[in-house]
């Protein structure tokens, strides 16, 4: 089930305001006003037919079997790792150059973290990193019980690779897809799970769709699905299947395991199923403003983002790189200076504070350090006028040239 280009008019275009031109933003439309307007109409706010119904159409969409909707990606990672088992005493391995939480949800369970180095042409997890560090883990008897691969900017990793990893070591994989709903890779959407245990999307303001916040987790194994879905909701069921006693009365719920409040409300799924409509006309715009960046950087000292030909990324992100680092503070700065709001995706995850505790310092994964000294995320979303793209294109170059 997909959904057509153009089902809903755009509202109202973005105009630049005296500030700045933001990296991200989130479209709201009339449409979607109304469907939130219509739920608190309605007697649920919570735990009401809405929030299924989202589900569902996300797991259509897709071509995922199940899908668990979540207060944000964060929950929907952490509830993801123990469904998977993860404990004290097994590691999770993830990539430095992602957003805190495709590690903190390893240490949230009480395992370990350890990052795999990235490929330098796609800012993502690195296969050949990846296969090199299992050779040694496996002698050290240190192997992971899962790894999680980021689809960066929206671009999907080497699934089957990192898959045929997986069978060979025998670690579990959770895709962290917070950028990448309406990517493809393969011919397939991600969210699939055909490479994965798990598929987790986020919803926050600044990605392809939003929900406020709000994140899912989608799986083809119903096991996994019901135990994220008792996980999200404090671990109570009012299942008598799941119960270990015969329930006392039609009041009866039982808390069988030890959850969260991690559920979605009726609200954000309704905002959430007005925004899929356009999904597909989102991600096609991007690719269109993508396309000029392409045209109008070209020739610049400066290293474009790559779009392998058997994908198609998600474009959550606009990532150049300078030639020559010594510059980056300075043009960024000056970037923002001129009323442009680039950003910086993202600083290695290994060389923040709380990490360097445990144990990681700088120069472990160069790759991602070097990365780092050389990206600027430039503005990128669908209602982008393309005048304030040339702005853009302008100053960067004015800044380069």
């Amino acid at each position: 089930m997909h959904f057509a280009h153009g089902s809903t008019p755009i509202r109202k275009k973005w105009e630049r305001s005296e500030l700045m031109i933001p990296y991200g933003r989130q479209e709201v439309t009339d449409d979607d006003v109304e469907a939130v307007v219509a739920v608190l109409r309605s007697d649920l706010l919570t735990q009401g037919p809405v929030v299924p119904r989202f589900e569902e159409k996300v797991a259509a969409y897709t071509g995922a079997v199940h899908a668990v909707a979540m207060n944000s990606a964060t929950s929907a990672l952490h509830a993801a790792c123990l469904s998977l088992g993860l404990g004290r005493g097994d590691y999770l391995w993830t990539t430095p150059i992602t957003f805190v939480a495709s590690a903190n949800c390893a240490l949230y369970c009480g395992a370990r973290v350890d990052f795999v180095d990235i490929d330098p042409r796609t800012g993502n997890l690195s296969v050949d990193c990846l296969a090199k560090k299992l050779a040694i883990a496996e002698k050290a008897g240190e192997l992971p019980k899962i790894v999680i691969p980021v689809h960066l900017s929206g671009l999907p990793c080497d699934m089957e690779a990192i898959h045929a990893l997986g069978c060979r070591f025998g670690f579990r994989i959770i895709e962290d897809a917070s950028h990448a709903i309406g990517a493809r890779y393969r011919g397939e959407y991600i969210g699939s799970c055909r490479f994965s245990e798990i598929t987790v999307f986020s919803f926050h303001p600044v990605k392809i769709i939003t929900t406020g916040e709000g994140g899912m987790a989608l799986t083809n194994d119903p096991v996994l699905a019901e135990r994220m879905s008792l996980l999200r909701s404090h671990g109570i069921t009012r299942d008598a299947e799941q119960m270990t006693r015969e329930p006392d009365g039609p009041w009866y719920y039982q808390q069988i395991d030890l959850g969260f409040n991690y559920r979605m409300t009726e609200m954000q799924a309704a905002l959430g199923i007005s925004q899929l409509t356009r999904l597909d006309e989102y991600v096609a715009r991007r690719h269109a403003l993508a396309k000029r960046y392409d045209a109008a950087l070209a020739g610049l000292p400066l290293v474009l983002p790559t779009r392998p030909s058997d994908s198609l990324s998600a474009l959550h992100l606009y990532v150049v790189r300078l030639q020559d680092a010594r510059k980056h503070r300075s043009v960024f700065e000056a970037l923002r200076s001129a009323g442009i709001a680039v950003n910086l995706h993202y600083i290695p995850v290994h060389t923040q504070p709380y990490y360097e505790k445990l144990g990681f310092r700088a120069g472990q994964f160069p790759e991602a350090e070097r990365f780092y000294t050389e990206a600027i995320s430039l503005p990128m979303f669908p209602t982008l006028p393309y005048a304030d793209q040339d702005c853009v294109v302008s100053q960067l170059g004015g800044l380069l040239r």
